[in-house]
């Protein structure tokens, strides 16, 4: 099997066990989707129930861009944590999707837990 196919079946199985292991918290709980590209991250909280976006807040959002790519990764995950405080919005799961947990997925889910949020 050529090294591509194999990568790209390795993400597919990463996806589908992050999602199956939260699969007994859907509908009850208000999901944070992680997307990271090269230059940004985005993070959004959905109600699957009502397959509807509650809040999103990216690093094209924020003011401050000083220092690397974690810590704007940081403070978009505290920002999105004050919205969904307002909101009143404190029990989520983390769905990072294809993306392993660390680098900048870490350091978002870090700012959510420092904003107040529990997953």
């Amino acid at each position: 099997m050529s090294l591509l196919k194999n990568l790209k079946r390795r993400t597919q199985r990463r996806i589908y066990r992050v999602r199956k292991s939260q699969a007994s918290s859907r509908g009850r709980k208000l999901r944070i989707a992680v997307f990271r590209s090269l230059k940004h991250i985005y993070a959004q909280i959905i109600n699957d129930a009502d397959h509807k976006t509650i809040l999103s807040y990216s690093s094209l959002n924020v003011k401050n861009k000083s220092g690397d790519k974690k810590a704007v990764a940081k403070n978009v995950g505290m920002e999105l944590g004050k919205l969904a405080l307002q909101n009143k919005v404190t029990d989520v799961f983390f769905d990072r999707g294809k993306f392993l947990y660390l680098g900048r997925v870490r350091a978002l889910a870090e700012g959510l837990r420092e904003a107040g949020l529990k997953f």
